[in-house]
């Protein structure tokens, strides 16, 4: 085992420093996806455009936690955990907006953070057809270039998601595939995310 990835086998949980999993080769990289190390940076922190699958981890219900960072780059910053993944057509996500956390426009405060399950049920449709239902602000939304903490609960029925210390989730819906469990990956869209910290517990 590598001293970089510690166990915990009655919690079932696993801590990852990513940028050693990276010197490792312990990514997959489908096509045109980019993950970079972070140095001088948080410990263990990578950039990441695209999907990146965590090689050999299959999740199915419990948490994930993990440190996050984008950029305060108006509807260019995108950016999450995807879970219970075939591939890149077929996963959920949790993702973030950073562009949105402080905003003045009441309406892109309530677009923070959003749940989706590709490819039947993406952001755009679940926007339509039911607003502001898997979508929702952040409580004491950090600025959009900080790090900040990322909790997601996943149950066999409900997504939470919490942000930094909060106690209160910031986001809670209904789980929207019967898929229960698949690859866990670093998500990205338009400009490069930052990740770091990523600890992963199966089994509630």
């Amino acid at each position: 085992m590598s001293m970089f990835a510690t166990t915990l086998s009655f919690a079932q949980t696993t801590k990852y420093n990513l940028s050693e999993l990276l010197k490792e080769g312990r990514f997959t990289l489908p096509k045109n996806q980019r993950i970079i190390p972070l140095v001088n940076d948080s410990p263990g922190a990578v950039s990441v455009t695209g999907i990146i699958w965590l090689s050999g981890v299959n999740f199915s219900t419990g948490t994930i936690d993990v440190d996050i960072r984008g950029k305060d780059v108006f509807q260019q910053s995108f950016l999450g955990i995807a879970f219970h993944a075939i591939d890149t057509v077929t996963y959920d996500a949790v993702y973030f907006r950073p562009f949105n956390f402080r905003a003045a426009d009441t309406l892109r405060q309530k677009h923070m953070v959003q749940y989706m399950s590709e490819p039947d049920y993406p952001w755009d449709k679940l926007r339509s057809e039911h607003p502001l239902m898997y979508e929702s602000g952040i409580i004491a939304a950090p600025l959009a270039i900080d790090w900040f903490h990322a909790r997601i609960v996943v149950t066999t029925e409900e997504i939470s998601v919490f942000v930094n210390d909060s106690l209160t989730p910031s986001l809670k819906v209904k789980k929207l595939n019967n898929r229960s469990d698949g690859l866990v990956g670093l998500w990205s869209s338009a400009l490069s995310g930052d990740f770091a910290n990523i600890v992963i517990r199966n089994g509630l």
